[in-house]
């Protein structure tokens, strides 16, 4: 196994990745967290500054990601095209056409690639959205997702590049731009460069539940947004709004506000999800009328070995396990490549219309805008 980006999602999943096989690799652009990673996982590892150096490593087998987004997919691409299997943090793209692009490269080169929305591997969430999928809501119409807001900040200094970090490298396929300090590390999250804020870091996770229960892919979208315009500061929208339509009817409104978590909306109830509630009517009738197990529609883990756990590292565990057995069997894992590119397609649309200023018509099959040139 060979790690690439080792701060703290990083540590986290390359520690849970360890029970299954010997990390033989680091790769970070910051000399301070290779340093760390060497102290924390042993003095036997090759280090290196650059990924490639990594990927050319004949003894990594499995690649894990846990760079800032904007690398997600170079790294993603080059691992698979150099014969690895991956587990790659979410979200896993910047744009639309990284996803196509990703799609196409996994299909040829045939890698397993685990997706790190993690949600999908806990028993809470796909109960809800079993419940969803099995007609427990009657006809599902409206779905919410609280992601809580983006911050504002700026303007922060230009500073001096530390001499622990590769700052070029750092930014990689971005546009080149003086050192801040605040555009590195947790902070790259608030800035649209590298991310798209909370519709994508979070949107990830919860839009992916949404959408799973809802069972299909949007053709309108309408966002809104409140954009800082600070220079040399934060840039993704401080407060938002986005309506998603979907073929069926169903309508999906994603806000900054609420409680964070997942709210199914049917005809005959609904259920509220998060990471620390499953609650509702429905989810109370499951004590005397269960969900049947030959009806289980979500994923066939087909005797791979997958305990049912809850819990945000529990369910870490869980679907780090569910990566390690896909690759062994060379099966489809639960978090795939189509099903993100699919969830973080959504995400990307809502910030696309907030970022307009206006709705958009969008064609799932061809992935295009319906009659709009700009």
């Amino acid at each position: 196994i060979g790690a690439i980006g080792l701060r703290y999602q990083g540590s986290v999943i390359t520690l849970k990745a360890q029970a299954h096989g010997d990390i033989v690799a680091f790769a970070d652009v910051d000399r301070n967290v290779r340093e760390q990673a060497r102290a924390s996982f042993g003095s036997t590892q090759k280090i290196y500054e650059d990924y490639r150096a990594l990927l050319d490593n004949k003894n990594v087998d499995i690649v894990l990601i846990a760079t800032p987004d904007h690398w997600h997919a170079k790294i993603l691409i080059d691992a698979c095209r150099a014969g690895k299997d991956v587990y790659v943090e979410k979200p896993l793209t910047l744009t639309i056409d990284e996803g196509k692009h990703i799609g196409r490269v996994v299909k040829e080169t045939g890698r397993v690639v685990q997706v790190g929305s993690w949600q999908r591997s806990d028993a809470r969430y796909r109960r809800a959205v079993e419940m969803v999928r099995q007609g427990r809501l009657g006809k599902l119409k409206r779905v919410v997702c609280s992601t809580g807001p983006n911050p504002s900040g700026g303007p922060f200094p230009v500073r001096p590049v530390p001499n622990c970090l590769n700052w070029d490298l750092w930014q990689g396929p971005t546009p080149s731009v003086p050192y801040i300090e605040e555009r590195c590390h947790y902070t790259f999250r608030w800035w649209y460069e590298y991310s798209g804020g909370k519709m994508t870091d979070w949107g990830a996770h919860d839009i992916d539940i949404a959408q799973w229960g809802i069972g299909e892919l949007p053709i309108e979208i309408d966002g809104r947004g409140e954009f800082p315009d600070i220079p040399n500061g934060y840039n993704v929208a401080t407060r938002f709004r986005a309506t998603i339509r979907y073929p069926s009817g169903v309508v999906l409104e994603v806000v900054d506000r609420g409680r964070v978590g997942v709210l199914f909306e049917g005809e005959n109830g609904r259920i509220f999800v998060n990471r620390g509630t499953l609650a509702g009517k429905p989810v109370d009738a499951l004590k005397d009328d269960p969900l049947p197990r030959e009806k289980f529609v979500l994923y066939d883990f087909d005797n791979l070995d997958f305990p049912e756990r809850v819990g945000k590292l529990d369910s870490i565990v869980n679907h780090m396990g569910n990566f390690f057995d896909c690759v062994r069997a060379r099966k489809t894992p639960i978090s795939d490549v189509l099903s993100q590119h699919q969830s973080v397609t959504t995400c990307h649309l809502a910030n696309i219309s907030m970022r307009l200023g206006r709705p958009l018509r969008w064609d799932p099959l061809k992935e295009q805008f319906i009659d709009d040139e700009e």
